[in-house]
């Protein structure tokens, strides 16, 4: 009685392995990214000399305390008052929200104004103090 051998190599790859390790490394960076945390820093200072167009001016004291146009807001409703001033601007396409911070403003405070803008589609720009 004559043994068969079976010649034929499987080609097969088996997955369950590499599927494992993406789903350790998918863990691992899940838990990791919650450790990261960017710090606050204090607004830069510039030598530049370029002068933007002034549409509405929000001002950031160091305190938290928000002013638009010299008008104190609460941050609650910085979105609805910045929504209303942008609409009764004749030119809203070409209008600017010039963001005024105090040294040592938290920068958290400003990137709110940030994001309001980059909602209402115009341009914000962060006014900084000429260094000396």
């Amino acid at each position: 009685m004559g043994l068969k051998k079976n010649a034929k190599v499987s080609a097969e790859f088996s997955m369950s392995s590499l599927t494992d390790i993406i789903f350790l490394l998918l863990i691992f960076f899940m838990l990791t990214s919650n450790f990261v945390r960017i710090q606050p820093f204090d607004l830069p200072q510039s030598d530049s000399k370029t002068v933007a167009p002034v549409s509405i001016v929000v001002s950031i004291e160091k305190s938290g305390a928000y002013q638009i146009d010299n008008v104190p807001a609460a941050e609650s409703e910085l979105a609805s008052r910045l929504t209303t001033a942008v609409r009764t601007l004749a030119d809203p396409e070409h209008t600017a929200i010039t963001i005024v911070a105090e040294t040592g403003t938290d920068f958290e405070k400003v990137t709110v104004i940030l994001g309001i803008a980059a909602a209402l589609k115009v341009q914000a720009i962060l006014a900084t103090q000429p260094k000396s």
